[in-house]
């Protein structure tokens, strides 16, 4: 594979799964801090919190890598895109700055003891909105409702709110919720880990019957995208989600949290990937393909040929930060439920 905008659609897809894998499990904290559970809710919330804490502006990285990507790229697509989903765009842009605020005044607020109300439902509301929308318009690609009218989208509300688009949001919301807990499995110990054990086993199920219902609903709401879906390649990295999805939840049955964070990350990857595979060659799907999307050659190649420079600076201070923390709680923040 030699052809510049090749490699090109490769990166794309690349930094679309790594964000999904950590921006993902990001944002399934925050889900998972609405939804705590049992009589050790407060415990989970603060081990979730203590997670997020040194990663949460981090992963963001990884969306920034494939916006630069797509309109440095793709400019075709770039302007169509965000001219096509400007309303959930804005509306997980809104998510994203509400979330990093009301994470931020929690933990001041914590340091001091003098937190601010609603601070936590901000952030928890905001984890919700944000992987939901980024779902819907990223299925929005392959519903085949963006039409292009003499190059230029049409605006309508139907071209990202509808069936298939919904489901891709809730899809989305379920990768997040099932990365989060496998996650944490390995950073927490005793009854708290039974806790993230039976979270990572619901979404684990959760995440299965959406994606399983999401083939019939593509059937009626994008037939395009569900035929290519059913070809080799699509099918094959399907296949892949569903064996690693399996074996992910027999590992956290059997409480082999390690390898459940790999196969977890598979089944993720499988996922967005078989979705990536089907969409290919359009950007539009239908509409727009990536080849008509594309920059020209020379630009492309210079892309490649810096991106080398900034992976070198780049990924080995993320491999340290990832490798590195365990999520130990932070010793300046009281434990919820402490006396000032």
């Amino acid at each position: 594979m030699t052809e510049p905008r090749l490699w090109c659609e490769l990166v794309l897809a690349l930094g679309f799964v790594l964000y999904a894998l950590f921006g993902g499990a990001d944002f399934g904290g925050g889900i998972w801090t609405l939804f705590a559970f049992g009589p050790r809710a407060e415990e989970q919330r603060d081990a979730l919190f203590d997670a997020i804490g040194p990663v949460w502006e981090t992963n963001h990285v990884w969306l920034i890598f494939v916006v630069v990507t797509l309109f440095t790229a793709f400019p075709g697509g770039f302007a169509e895109i965000f001219t096509a989903l400007m309303p959930p765009l804005v509306l997980a842009l809104i998510g994203i700055n509400f979330r990093g605020a009301a994470f931020a005044f929690r933990h001041f607020g914590r340091q001091t003891r003098r937190e601010l109300p609603l601070s936590a439902q901000v952030f928890e509301v905001a984890s919700v909105l944000t992987p939901f929308t980024l779902g819907t318009a990223v299925a929005a690609l392959a519903s085949g409702r963006i039409t292009l009218v003499k190059g230029k989208p049409v605006v309508d509300l139907a071209a990202w709110l509808n069936p298939f688009t919904v489901a891709g949001g809730l899809t989305g919301l379920a990768i997040c919720a099932y990365l989060a807990p496998v996650y944490l499995a390995v950073r927490v110990s005793g009854p708290l880990r039974e806790d993230f054990r039976k979270a990572a086993l619901w979404a684990g199920l959760a995440l299965g019957a959406l994606t399983t219902l999401g083939i019939p609903v593509a059937w009626y709401q994008a037939p395009l995208f569900a035929h290519r879906l059913l070809t080799s390649w699509p099918m094959a990295l399907v296949a892949l989600a569903v064996a690693s999805g399996v074996g992910t939840q027999v590992l956290v049955w059997y409480r082999r949290y390690g390898p459940a964070q790999v196969t977890a990350g598979l089944t993720v990857a499988g996922t967005l990937g078989g979705f990536a595979a089907a969409l290919s060659p359009d950007l539009l799907i239908g509409q727009l393909s990536l080849t008509a999307a594309a920059a020209p050659r020379a630009t492309l190649v210079a892309f490649l040929a810096v991106l080398p420079v900034g992976a070198l600076i780049l990924v080995p201070s993320l491999g340290y930060l990832y490798w590195t923390f365990r999520g130990e709680p932070n010793p300046e923040i009281p434990p919820a439920g402490s006396e000032p």
